[in-house]
């Protein structure tokens, strides 16, 4: 639909770069997140080559890249899942984390997420339960008792792993293409929630490869697949 990925990747980050950031919401604070010449090798093969990036409560960051630059990694190496291989990491302890695959328990339902998810990070039960049906509602999904994640489209899926990065209203969101199988109305509901996210202080991270208010974000991290040495 969008010609070659590598092309179209190069174009999102051109526009990115071309548009000024935006310093219309409220709020810029501290550092949330702060990369360092970043690297990620496995063996002889690179992931990652010196990435630096700072970013601040109330301020989003996108990552663009082709297949293969190594996105899902960074993301990974922000959430401390795996470690760089050079350079350092820096970030909040109070984090939230949408993974691109495999972020929810087939066998459970979107209140048991809520819970378990919710007593993790000292929420009651009511409380969890009540939080991420109010944040489903942004997205535009009302969750139905009794259906099972496995019983969830693939969008709907997504958006229960975005709820559960939010739930306890984290001061930095990481999230990795979380707007897979969104319709168009949903990739908007998505955005203007992510800006909400910002306004209230939160610091954002997310890996995408579509185009949408892009003078609304403030940084973009554009990954290019490193070649073996």
């Amino acid at each position: 639909m969008y010609g070659p990925a590598a092309t179209y990747a190069q174009e999102l980050a051109r526009a990115f770069r071309a548009a000024p950031p935006s310093d219309t919401h409220l709020g810029i604070g501290p550092v949330v997140l702060r990369l360092s010449s970043v690297t990620k090798r496995y063996g002889r093969k690179p992931a990652l080559r010196g990435v630096d990036l700072c970013l601040r409560a109330g301020q989003i960051a996108a990552v663009v890249g082709a297949n293969g630059s190594g996105k899902s990694t960074l993301l990974d190496i922000c959430a401390g899942l795996i470690r760089p291989t050079t350079g350092s990491v820096e970030r909040v302890a109070h984090i939230g984390y949408a993974p691109q695959q495999h972020g929810v328990a087939p066998l459970l339902t979107p209140a048991e997420h809520f819970t378990l998810f919710g007593a993790t990070r000292g929420m009651s039960r009511r409380s969890a339960i009540d939080s991420g049906m109010r944040l489903a509602g942004r997205l535009g999904w009302r969750p139905k008792p009794g259906l099972t994640a496995a019983q969830l489209s693939g969008g709907t899926q997504q958006k229960l792993n975005v709820v559960l990065a939010e739930l306890d209203e984290p001061e930095l969101l990481l999230l990795d293409e979380p707007y897979q199988g969104f319709d168009r109305g949903s990739y908007i509901d998505f955005w203007e929630q992510a800006f909400s996210w910002r306004d209230s202080g939160c610091g954002v991270l997310v890996v995408t490869h579509m185009q949408h208010d892009l003078d609304r974000v403030d940084h973009v991290v554009e990954l290019h697949v490193a070649e073996e040495s």
